[in-house]
């Protein structure tokens, strides 16, 4: 860390909500972004984000380092080692409440992984007798 440039609040923030749900017998969620370098198992990541519970009855050796963090967790009677880049952590929140706070993702993930880009849309023409939504509508036919 610089004079010039502080650190991220976003790991100290991430700490704080998972504290004061802790602290009110709350259940943290965190809501992550999930690209390859984020260590999950890939077959609970639905539309390329996960939701994991982090609080201390789901978890094992839990830490929230100022770039990662990194815990113990069961996942349909699995272990697995987790791995998540504070910058893919979209939010945390209380299950229970849904306070928390959310944040943007540093990161587009093109960027991380190049192979995954945004469809563009396309030009293709509707497949015939179809309407489209140019369409006037018509009236019901045999009446």
């Amino acid at each position: 860390m610089t004079e010039s440039t502080p650190s991220s609040t976003k790991p100290y923030l991430i700490r704080a909500i998972h504290e004061w749900c802790s602290d009110n017998g709350l259940t943290p969620y965190l809501a992550v972004s999930v690209n390859g370098q984020v260590q999950v198992p890939k077959e609970h990541v639905r539309n390329g984000e996960i939701v994991l519970n982090v609080s201390s009855l789901a978890t094992d050796k839990l830490m929230i380092a100022n770039d990662v963090i990194s815990f113990q967790a069961r996942f349909s009677g699995r272990a697995h080692e987790i791995m998540v880049p504070i910058e893919n952590v979209v939010a945390i929140y209380a299950k229970e409440t849904g306070n928390g706070m959310a944040f943007e993702v540093s990161k587009p993930l093109a960027e991380v992984e190049p192979h995954l880009q945004a469809v563009q849309e396309s030009e293709e023409q509707p497949a015939a007798g179809l309407p489209t939504i140019e369409d006037p509508p018509r009236p019901p036919a045999g009446g």
